[in-house]
């Protein structure tokens, strides 16, 4: 009986970098999903895109994909994580302050959510399962050869 209470009030790096993985799998593959409608309609969405930054319609959809498509890919590598992050947080950012600000909470959630998982990996970073922390050992490696 103690050895199951443990298990399941017990946290190890393991069980951690392994649920980081996870996130990074799902929310990389949600938002990529987003990204890959939009990448889809490009020609139709170009002139009707949002434009918040008022750099124009077209730029603010690329800027979008690049979030939503390159960032999310980086996400599921797991490769510069944090950096990745912070185009997604600025989506989701202006997604929820501005494109649909006025808009009642039920449709604001949703880029809250993404915010706040975006927001974890920012501070988290990607886990042991990701490029990072193979870069990370390398650069290790290489400095305890020399």
């Amino acid at each position: 009986m103690k050895e199951l209470l443990l298990k399941l009030v017990a946290s190890d790096r393991k069980h951690l970098d392994g649920a980081l993985l996870f996130l990074r799998l799902f929310i990389g593959g949600m938002m990529l999903s987003h990204g890959w409608a939009k990448l889809a309609s490009f020609s139709t969405l170009s002139a009707t895109f949002p434009d918040p930054l008022g750099v124009g319609s077209t730029l603010s959809l690329l800027l979008i994909l690049f979030a939503e498509v390159g960032c999310s890919c980086l996400l599921i590598f797991g490769l510069m994580t944090r950096l990745a992050a912070l185009p997604l947080m600025f989506g989701m950012l202006m997604a929820f302050f501005v494109i649909h600000g006025a808009d009642p909470f039920a449709v604001r959630e949703l880029p809250l959510l993404y915010l706040g998982v975006y927001v974890f990996l920012l501070w988290g970073g990607a886990g042991s399962y990701s490029l990072d922390e193979w870069i990370r050992r390398r650069i290790i490696h290489r400095e305890i050869a020399r």
